[in-house]
């Protein structure tokens, strides 16, 4: 027979799990979670009255999770986390409300499914602006904007923000 091991919390730990839990404080965090069955959304109400509406295939971990394992949810830390102990995820409030809806990783692969997705509009769009000769070329002041944009982005796009 195995034996489970035990997980010791030292007080350091402890101190800097608290120091954390301050940064949060005022921060809007979670009081209700709710799963329409109907239109596959998780309504997450806010301590600030306001209210997260977010379709479940876009949260890392609850995809293909049934109506019976969303609604066995348990708030942690006060509302900035939400745990469903059936399908062993846990969501961030705080990354929520900022969009974060997962891992980098997974919201590059969320990224990629929209990017490709094939409807009649965008079809008709692409048609439409091939017409007038497709993308109109950039001004070169606009170039040099750009340029120095895109390298500014690349720079603050590498700070790594955690797992969520």
């Amino acid at each position: 027979m195995t034996k489970a091991a035990r997980l010791i919390t030292t007080d350091a730990e402890i101190d800097t799990a608290r120091e954390r839990a301050k940064l949060l404080d005022g921060e809007p965090m979670a009081k209700t979670v709710e799963h329409i069955q109907k239109l596959n959304v998780l309504i997450v109400g806010l301590s600030n009255g306001r209210r997260l509406v977010l379709p479940v295939e876009d949260l890392q971990g609850l995809e293909g999770a049934t109506h019976k394992q969303l609604q066995n949810y348990e708030l942690l830390g006060g509302g900035a986390g939400i745990h469903w102990e059936d399908l062993d995820a846990d969501l961030y409030v705080p990354a929520l409300i900022e969009g974060r809806f997962g891992t980098k990783r997974w919201m590059a692969e969320l990224g990629r499914r929209g990017g490709s997705a094939k409807s009649e509009a965008k079809q008709q769009a692409a048609r439409a602006n091939g017409a007038k000769g497709g993308r109109p070329p950039m001004p070169a002041e606009a170039a040099k904007i750009s340029n120095a944009t895109s390298k500014y982005s690349q720079k603050s796009s590498k700070r790594d923000y955690g797992k969520v």
